[in-house]
């Protein structure tokens, strides 16, 4: 590692705080760490050093200023504090940049008022986003913040994929239209798709599906974002860990005047007690996989639902871009779940998808293709590195500024 070299990548939770310390010489990492139980019994750290040892320290973490001290002390022990000449930026993950923030952003006092002023549009992020930046600019208020967004990547979309057919006044008023998510992943993972395939990605059409807890699709043409299922929040499209995905609006009025639910708790069930865990009490693909095998109707149920929504949004996003040379499988269950991919490319070769049973096997970390040679479509799975992309545009933006 030499001067100036290191980026820090802070993902700021409402309970917790994730960090990565990345060398920008070669993207290794050089230190990375998880601090959780913020403001909770219990609080605990913890951290990975550059060679892969770990340590674990239970310890009071009251609020997020003394999460970023005990992240900042791991790292000193590491050799590499806070203070280090070599830390050139500290790049925060900011879920909600609404249309104005449509590239990495350094923060300053006006920046950081405009994405308090989204918070209505993303109240579960955007507050501890806010929070870790401001602690890590009391920390280091020399220092280079630089904020990247979710959406940022999904500004692109045409205005009639970004439109919902509602009275435009009202939407206008209360800024209402798909903004998307998960959008520094899709960005990462279309790129690598490309360069796993030789190609450049203003040639390339690619549908990413990214598949973990939380899940979104976009389509991607020419590097460009035309489309993604998640809307004006993260509830909408695909089915999820716990939240629902698309849902008939009438959904909420039917629940609240014949349900006698409030508005709170149609969110909540929609949020955090639908999706798989709604349709089968588990919200871990692989136990739902176990469960299935072994004949439990309501995990096949899930499953079965929600691959049907996966193929549902591939047919869409083909018809979208017209042509597609690949489909990116990422995140947790995109890069595990070998069932997942096999099922939602089933009897697709009129399409030119096909997914190969060999290759579809095989469990690795690395960048690969699972369609068979003879394949219009290129399927591959292709591991997410939202950090790393974090940190790459950070890095530029300051390196350009100097």
């Amino acid at each position: 590692m030499t001067e100036g070299t290191l980026v820090l990548v802070l993902n700021a939770g409402s309970s917790s705080v994730k960090y990565q310390l990345i060398d920008m010489l070669d993207g290794s990492r050089a230190a990375s760490g998880l601090v959780e139980r913020i403001g909770e019994a219990g609080g605990r750290v913890v951290h990975t050093s550059a060679d892969g040892s770990e340590r674990e320290l239970l310890l009071d973490v009251p609020d997020h200023t003394a999460a970023l001290a005990a992240a900042a002390a791991e790292l000193a022990a590491d050799g590499v504090g806070l203070d280090s000449p070599r830390l050139t930026a500290i790049g925060h993950r900011v879920v909600h940049g609404g249309r104005r923030f449509t590239e990495p952003t350094v923060v300053t006092d006006e920046v950081l008022a405009e994405v308090r002023r989204l918070i209505p549009v993303a109240p579960l992020h955007n507050p501890a986003n806010i929070t870790g930046i401001e602690v890590a600019r009391r920390l280091r208020p020399d220092l280079p913040q630089v904020a990247v967004f979710d959406t940022a990547f999904h500004t692109t979309l045409p205005e009639h994929a970004a439109r919902y057919a509602i009275d435009l006044a009202v939407a206008e008023e209360h800024r209402v239209r798909r903004y998307g998510f998960h959008g520094t992943s899709h960005r990462y993972v279309s790129r690598a798709t490309a360069r796993l395939l030789g190609r450049d990605p203003a040639e390339l059409n690619v549908i990413v599906l990214h598949l973990g807890n939380g899940a979104s699709a976009s389509a991607v043409s020419g590097g460009v974002c035309v489309e993604t299922s998640m809307g004006l929040t993260p509830l909408e499209g695909l089915v999820m860990g716990t939240r629902s995905g698309d849902a008939d609006p009438g959904l909420v009025f039917h629940l609240h005047r014949v349900g006698g639910m409030s508005i709170d708790e149609i969110d909540d069930l929609l949020n955090r007690r639908s999706g798989l865990l709604g349709l089968c009490g588990d919200n871990d693909m692989r136990e739902i996989l176990r469960r299935a095998e072994a004949g439990d109707e309501s995990a096949q149920l899930a499953f079965d639902t929600y691959v049907h929504r996966l193929r549902k949004y591939i047919g869409a996003y083909y018809a979208v871009l017209g042509r597609v040379d690949a489909i990116a499988f990422t995140a947790g269950v995109g890069e595990n779940a070998a069932a997942v991919r096999a099922a939602a490319c089933a009897d697709m070769d009129a399409l030119g998808i096909a997914v190969d049973p060999e290759l579809n096997s095989v469990r690795s970390r690395e960048p690969r293709v699972i369609s068979p040679e003879y394949a219009r479509v290129a399927v591959a799975v292709v591991p997410t590195d939202e950090e790393l992309e974090i940190a790459q545009q950070a890095f530029a933006l300051v390196r350009d500024d100097t």
